[in-house]
């Protein structure tokens, strides 16, 4: 079956004309210009002038969900006006040019440098990285330098009988899996256990073995909101290197948590600060605040991103080397993230990430003392938390509350966890900038007033749960 099908054609097709606003005709003439409207899924035969195309399109957009109001999901939804000048300034410069576009590769390799220093790299000078299309295209990256290093290290018994594995939590981004179908890698998979809902050291080191190319801590997890113990996985691949030799390195996906540890965490130990993290990931236009997208993957030092995956183009006359699954595109996105970092540094990056995971808390804290939910999470890591309904709560379950919130206009995500947690529905919040006090409110104030209505019901509505809202990020 094709990925993609049009529809078939319709047989109201010729009184699509009756749809048209008479004042889309040419110079707003409402007797003259346009007579019908344009075909959806073949190619109109002539042109059409641009207000008009573009009237189309924007009253057709105007029933999308408002991304403001989507708590959902992670990416950011609102930058500052100059941010979006200077990315349509710069959405017509192919990243890919580098000696065409020199300064934008400078840019790039700004944004590097200071995601190093940030990452504690051991030598920022040294460490090597690139931008992305985001985190997904970044976590390919690594797993691909992952498997490489590995198969150059078991060279007489791969490929022909040693099949590599990656050890990773359930909880992982859907990227994850893809990387382990797509390069033909065992994707060992910890599930959730109790009030466990993310990776443990334990059960991370008891998977290893010989053919494993690595293990990925996730600094936040998208399900909860909650931080993998880095640390803790690292002492126990330490542990489990002393009693067997297997040194086995760890990638940290830090999609989220690596733009938000730093600056409110800065006591926790994840980063480059252990020496068995070889790679680290995240997604820019998630908490590092910029439109999508864009991703960054840095690698410790040139000893952990194998040489023969690069590629090298002329640089100003000097050696660029480049490493990416993508090509053409823009260089909007880097050039935006590189304005944040100038724009916030520091201080402004950590009041920022500190007014959201505020707002988190305080939202998680109002919607427990409504007494209607139970909170798995509480907004203290990532800013984001994870609810669900009290156990004495029979006449309604996490799916109504998401249909009636979505009513009101509000993206709340409810959904199942994976094995061995399948029993266990949620719904999460994910706090970002530009999600403020003031909508905090609002969103209470819209779910107090419909939880009367709830109540009521002799029964959960929604009884199909694979019908639902899904879960997407």
């Amino acid at each position: 079956m094709p990925l993609h099908q049009g529809p078939a054609a319709s047989p109201a097709e010729p009184t699509r004309r009756l749809a048209l606003n008479p004042f889309f005709g040419e110079a707003a003439n409402p007797v003259g210009g346009m007579t019908e409207a344009p075909p959806h899924h073949r190619l109109p035969e002539n042109p059409l002038p641009p207000a008009s195309a573009y009237q189309l399109v924007h009253d057709e957009l105007m029933l999308d969900g408002n991304s403001r109001l989507n708590l959902a999901t992670f990416v950011t939804t609102w930058m500052e006006p100059q941010a979006g000048v200077l990315m349509a300034e710069c959405r017509d410069k192919n990243m890919i040019d580098k000696d065409e576009y020199p300064r934008t590769a400078e840019l790039e390799r700004r944004c590097v440098a200071m995601l190093a220093q940030l990452w504690h790299a051991p030598d920022p000078a040294l460490a090597v990285g690139c931008s992305t299309t985001g985190s997904s295209e970044a976590c390919m990256l690594a797993g691909m330098a992952l498997k490489r290093r590995w198969a150059k290290r078991n060279a007489d018994r791969y490929p022909g009988s040693a099949r590599p594995n990656l050890i990773m939590g359930v909880n992982v981004q859907v990227c994850w899996e893809k990387f382990c179908n797509f390069w033909e890698v065992e994707a060992r998979l910890v599930p959730m256990e109790g009030d466990r809902f993310h990776l443990d050291a334990e059960s991370a080191a008891a998977l290893c073995d010989e053919n494993t190319i690595g293990v990925v801590a996730v600094l936040g997890s998208t399900f909860d909101g909650s931080y993998e113990p880095v640390a803790e996985i690292c002492a126990a691949l330490d542990a489990l290197q002393e009693r067997t030799g297997l040194d086995i390195p760890v990638h940290v996906d830090g999609a989220s948590g690596a733009m938000v540890a730093p600056f409110v965490d800065e006591d926790l130990i994840w980063d480059f600060r252990l020496p068995r993290v070889s790679s680290i990931n995240t997604s820019g236009h998630k908490y590092g605040l910029v439109y999508p997208g864009v991703g960054w993957a840095l690698w410790r030092s040139a000893a952990e991103l194998p040489e023969d995956l690069v590629f090298r183009v002329n640089y100003l006359g000097g050696d660029m080397p480049t490493f990416a699954l993508n090509f053409s595109r823009p260089g909007a996105q880097v050039v935006a993230q590189y304005y944040t970092f100038l724009r916030l540094g520091r201080e402004g990056y950590r009041a920022v990430q500190q007014t959201s995971r505020d707002i988190a808390r305080g939202l998680a804290e109002r919607i427990e003392a409504m007494g209607d939910f139970q909170l798995l999470t509480h907004g203290n890591e990532l800013p984001v938390f994870a609810f669900t309904t009290a156990p004495d709560v029979t006449s309604f379950n996490v799916f109504d509350v998401s249909r009636r919130l979505r009513e009101q206009g509000w993206l709340v995500p409810a959904y199942t966890f994976p094995a061995n947690r399948e029993d266990l529905s949620v719904l999460r919040v994910v706090c970002r900038n530009g999600f403020s006090a003031d909508l905090a409110g609002l969103l209470i104030e819209d779910l107090n007033r419909l939880l009367p209505e709830l109540r009521s019901q002799s029964q959960p509505f929604t009884q199909d749960v694979s019908a639902a809202t899904s879960f997407h990020h």
